[in-house]
């Protein structure tokens, strides 16, 4: 028997592990465990997202929350130590580029036990990024480089990563949204909302870049509020963003209930939820890195309050535009989309739905 841990510690992580765990399910030479660090934990949400995803409750909860980067990071790597002197694995596999990524992947290591990094190899060229720091260290550990796309492993060679230890498999996100589309699409939330398919955007804010200072705030809101005059704009706000909009005192820019027009509040929700909504939305804007891949892979124009992004096949192949936080680049890509004359996109090579059997198929082979 091979035993694995398998770790997540944020809500996107979940999406990228629920396909590889049901695929480790498949082989009875395989240990998988789950191991949820709690680097960001909602009773309520995690229970959803676990519903949602079919996937089993985590095997051990470290229960780490919230703090400062390095005492986040110091807590996740004393707690996980534990667990590996505790189940012996012969392999950690951790996913994109939050603290629990980083922590487990050098505490592993220094154990001498072997990292496996999915998603390895995207770049945003920021180094005022915490993920963009977690990337490289995972990265240059990491014994298996499983990547979305050609440019991560064009990323990690340039940074002397031997290619044997490099493997292109397509995106685990793309796993996960190809096996639940059917269900997302038969949720009555439009009609509920009294909303229809294509008459409405998707917003989601959440990063310090873009909201922890009240002019780039505003002028984000601004620019919102006049798309919203042409198109409701569906808002599941972060509890961030909420707390600097009221401290700021931009409320006046939302609405508490659904207007014709308008940016429209609702509560977090769950995995299922999202993926109905963006599925049927006119466009979505954003500052999260999956929704690029989730909405090239639908098809559906994704306006990115970014400077930068690591995830670049959604701008070269798919349908995400890169824009910024100023009012005048957000509304000009905003308009050339409602007005039909923004590019369309592909998908990417091996966004396929596969990319879990190829990543386990592999460590079967090599461990």
């Amino acid at each position: 028997m091979k035993r694995i841990i398998n770790v997540v510690g944020a809500r996107p992580n979940f999406m990228k592990v629920a396909p590889i765990m049901e695929e480790m399910g498949k082989y009875p030479m395989l240990d998988p465990l789950l191991v949820h660090t709690g680097q960001h934990y909602d009773a309520l949400m995690s229970k959803v997202f676990f519903e949602d995803l079919g996937m089993p409750k985590p095997d051990i909860f470290l229960g780490i929350g919230s703090g400062s980067h390095a005492e986040q990071t110091a807590r996740i790597m004393v707690e996980f130590e534990k667990v590996c002197l505790e189940k012996k694995p012969d392999l950690v596999l951790v996913v994109g580029d939050v603290n629990s990524t980083m922590a487990c992947t050098i505490t592993a290591k220094k154990m001498g036990i072997r990292v496996a990094h999915v998603e390895a190899g995207l770049r945003s060229r920021d180094m005022e990024m915490p993920e963009e720091i977690n990337r490289l260290c995972t990265d240059v550990l990491s014994d298996f480089l499983f990547t979305t796309d050609i440019l991560a492993d064009k990323n990690l060679v340039a940074e002397g990563i031997s290619k044997d230890k490099i493997f292109f498999v397509g995106n685990v996100m793309i796993d996960t949204l190809i096996k639940h589309k059917e269900r997302a699409s038969h949720l009555t939330i439009l009609q509920e909302w009294g909303l229809a398919a294509g008459d409405y955007a998707v917003l989601t804010l959440h990063r310090p870049s873009n909201v922890d200072q009240k002019e780039v705030l505003e002028e984000i809101l601004e620019a919102l509020a006049q798309i919203s005059t042409e198109i409701p704009i569906i808002f599941p706000i972060h509890p961030r963003t909420s707390k600097m909009i009221s401290d700021f005192q931009l409320d006046h820019f939302l609405s508490k209930c659904l207007p014709v027009r308008g940016i429209w509040l609702t509560d977090p929700l769950g995995y299922l939820e999202f993926l109905h909504l963006n599925i049927n939305a006119r466009m979505v804007l954003t500052d999260s890195g999956g929704l690029q891949e989730e909405t090239t892979y639908l098809g559906i124009p994704c306006v990115t309050l970014r400077h930068n992004t690591e995830r670049p096949v959604t701008c070269e192949l798919g349908t995400n535009f890169l824009v910024g936080n100023k009012k005048a680049d957000i509304l000009k890509v905003a308009e050339q989309i409602l007005c039909g004359t923004a590019r369309a996109g592909c998908i990417p090579e091996k966004w396929d739905g596969q990319a879990s059997e190829r990543i386990v198929r592999i460590l079967m082979e090599k461990i």
